[in-house]
């Protein structure tokens, strides 16, 4: 029987080495014609495969001497793997540090595989076939017979001598060995073709953390607790509340007087738990808000638009932020003002130019560190049309209103209201207030700010304790400056004032534009009369502003289109720009003397620079989404390359201007270039002697 097992083995594992016996032939002859009947070709390679192999050697083989072949190398074989990390580090508890450990597993697995073979004569093989109830010649039986039975019937290969062996019929003889078995018995499991349908997961080791913590202060406290110390406590607590509802029926009856005091008072008693976190929560704001708008805030501080290198002279502008608040959309911008001590923070008046259509009105502050929502909100009784920020004491904004108030905010105090505001009793204007002006501190350190108004009077406002008391500078006419006499002979020819600078090295000196069109000259201690009057535009006067460096330059804008610069001791504009649609505002930068921005009614920003090119912009871009939206203000950035604008929406924009608008002259090779307010003086002198020389000739 084991002879039988070991020829079925070797002719399932083997087609190339069959056995030939003699009487074969007959069954080779006609499996051939078989094989030519059915055309099937026993393959042209196989005589050549049935030939012996032969050593091929390639062709680039090195030839080495028999010294060479015979030299013994010898190679050391050690137990350490050459690939185990030798820099693995571990921190060391003990010494508080990461220290080296020498300690590497050296041990490459190869190939693993748990199987579950049985040789037959092993105990283990013995114990199975007893404990299933099989006798051995059944168990050696069945186990031939599986493998006769799992054999598949091979066609009939031809060997190199002619010889086959003929296996088929073997199963099928009646004095088989497998055919006098009882088929019914239970059979063994196949030693040597048999899987075992299971499998073992691989079980996580086991890992402890942990942790320890200093044991929280702890302090023993022991009192004794009687009757009576529970009733006062409940007195106690009766009479907290009795209080409080005191306190909210006087909170209630000042509300009925004041709706914005109730406003107030309703938020102070709601949210007394929101003002505890209301700082943390702010920064939380700013820092979510970076994250979302980080886009923007990396290119405001590092994005440089390339491509002005081949725009010759010209330069872009790039949108950054843009700030709104929902509550004051049907609002249009009517002041922007840029904070001089925090660079970031500007303020923003909201109000109406449509005059038919006017109502409430609000004071709001913006940071760039967070554009989704105002720093701070104030709500006003009518529309804001003009704002400043004073210069050293940036919490205090003084705010001129469309019915003729003029008030001062503090960012320090709390609570909604001005703590200074005109009234009809301390000679508030009878018009709309169309720009206030912070100047230095008078005689008496107290602060003041004037105003200019549509009924004609440029006034002084000084801040004397809790109250504003006024001074009329001076009363604008058609004829000429009024400070005396009976108001109703000046009725008449009153001069409406729409906007004033004042002389940026010059105190007393100041300019006044005017509805008429005109420009007037004045000084703070000459009032009787003006001491100069341009014949500007023929259109109200929108903006007049002197420029930051050079004494002698003013600009002004207004709807007839024309942006003009001025030098104030001729009568005639230097320069006159027509922009094609009514300009709302015009500003000089801060950083040149010959660079300036207008923005006009159909949505675009124009940016000027004189010393490129003197007749026209060299920036001309729409940076409105609609088209029937108007642009109403705009303001440089003291520091930072930006410009903001308004627009008649309640939008503002925030725009970074490109390296060819903020561009430098440039020097001679060699030579150092100057820095410094005199150049600039000297850069736009420069251009105003070109326009001077004609005149002087031909006088």
């Amino acid at each position: 029987m084991p002879n039988n097992h070991a020829a079925a083995s070797l002719r399932k594992g083997s087609i190339a080495q069959k056995v030939t016996l003699p009487g074969a032939k007959s069954t080779k002859a006609t499996s051939k014609k078989k094989d030519e009947e059915e055309g099937v070709d026993p393959g042209d390679g196989w005589d050549e495969w049935a030939h012996g192999k032969a050593l091929i050697k390639p062709p680039d083989q090195m030839e080495l001497t028999d010294t060479a072949l015979k030299e013994e190398i010898t190679r050391i074989l050690t137990a350490n793997n050459p690939h185990a990390p030798q820099n693995i580090v571990r921190f060391s508890f003990k010494e508080r540090s990461f220290k080296p450990t020498s300690v590497v597993d050296q041990m490459a697995v190869h190939f693993v595989l748990e199987g579950s073979l049985l040789h037959q004569d092993s105990d283990e093989a013995r114990r199975l076939r007893a404990k299933e109830g099989l006798p051995k010649e059944t168990a050696t039986v069945d186990t031939g017979a599986e493998l006769d039975e799992e054999k598949p019937e091979t066609p009939a290969t031809p060997a190199e001598d002619g010889g086959e062996v003929d296996e088929a019929g073997e199963e099928d003889r009646p004095d088989s060995v497998a055919s006098k078995t009882d088929m019914k018995e239970p059979k063994v499991t196949n030693q040597f073709n048999f899987s075992e349908r299971a499998s073992q997961t691989l079980n996580n080791p086991l890992r402890e953390r942990s942790c320890q913590t200093e044991p929280p202060p702890r302090s023993i406290f022991a009192a004794t607790a009687n009757q009576w110390e529970i009733y006062d406590a409940y007195v106690e607590e009766l009479q907290k509340q009795e209080k409080n509802k005191e306190k909210q029926k006087a909170a209630a009856s000042k509300k009925d007087n004041d709706k914005s005091k109730k406003k107030t008072m309703l938020m102070e008693t709601q949210n007394d738990d929101v003002t505890k976190v209301g700082k943390a929560s702010k920064i939380f704001e700013r820092m979510v808000n970076q994250n979302t708008f980080d886009d923007i805030a990396q290119d405001f501080k590092y994005f440089e638009d390339a491509s002005d290198e081949f725009r010759d002279q010209e330069g872009t502008l790039l949108p950054l932020w843009k700030f709104q608040y929902d509550k004051a959309k049907r609002l249009s911008v009517t002041a922007l003002c840029w904070n001089k001590k925090y660079p970031d923070l500007f303020a923003v008046g909201m109000g109406s130019y449509d005059f038919s259509k006017q109502g409430l009105g609000m004071l709001i502050y913006y940071s760039m560190k967070n554009s989704a929502f105002p720093e701070f909100i104030y709500q006003t009784d009518s529309g804001v049309l003009c704002l400043d920020i004073h210069e050293q004491h940036s919490y205090l904004v003084a705010v001129g209103f469309y019915d003729g108030c003029v008030a001062v905010y503090n960012l320090k105090e709390e609570g909604l209201e001005p703590v200074y505001k005109s009234t009809a009793k301390t000679g508030k204007h009878t018009d709309p207030v169309w720009q206030v002006r912070w100047q230095n501190d008078d005689m008496d350190n107290n602060h003041n700010f004037y105003s200019v108004s549509s009924d004609g009077r440029v006034v002084s406002w000084t801040l004397v304790k809790n109250e504003l008391v006024f001074t009329d500078i001076i009363r604008l006419s058609l004829n000429g400056a009024v400070s005396e006499g009976p108001e109703v002979a000046q009725q008449p020819s009153i001069a409406c004032g729409t906007s004033f600078d004042f002389h940026k090295q010059i105190d007393y000196l100041f300019l006044v534009g005017t509805e008429e069109g005109k420009i007037h000259k004045c000084s703070k201690t000459y009032s009787s009369q003006f001491l100069e009057t341009y014949d500007a535009h023929s259109m109200a006067v929108d903006a007049v502003k002197w420029n930051h460096f050079h004494p002698k330059v003013f600009i002004s804008c207004s709807s007839d289109w024309t942006v003009k610069i001025w030098d104030h001791t001729i009568n005639t504009p230097m320069f006159t720009f027509d922009l094609n649609a009514a300009v709302g505002d015009v500003a000089w930068s801060p950083y040149s003397s010959t660079v300036f921005a207008a923005v006009t009614t159909d949505g675009t920003v124009h940016v000027f620079d004189l010393n490129i090119n003197k007749y026209e912009a060299i920036c001309q871009q729409p940076v409105v989404a609609k088209k029937k939206t108007k642009l109403t203000h705009v303001e440089f950035n003291p520091i930072y390359p930006i410009i903001i604008v308004g627009d008649d929406r309640g939008y503002v924009s925030s725009l970074k201007l490109s390296p060819n608008l903020r561009k430098k002259p440039k020097g001679k090779k060699g030579q150092e270039q100057p820095k410094g307010p005199e150049v600039e003086v000297a850069k736009m002198e420069k251009l105003l002697s070109l326009l001077r020389e004609p005149e002087q000739s031909t006088a």
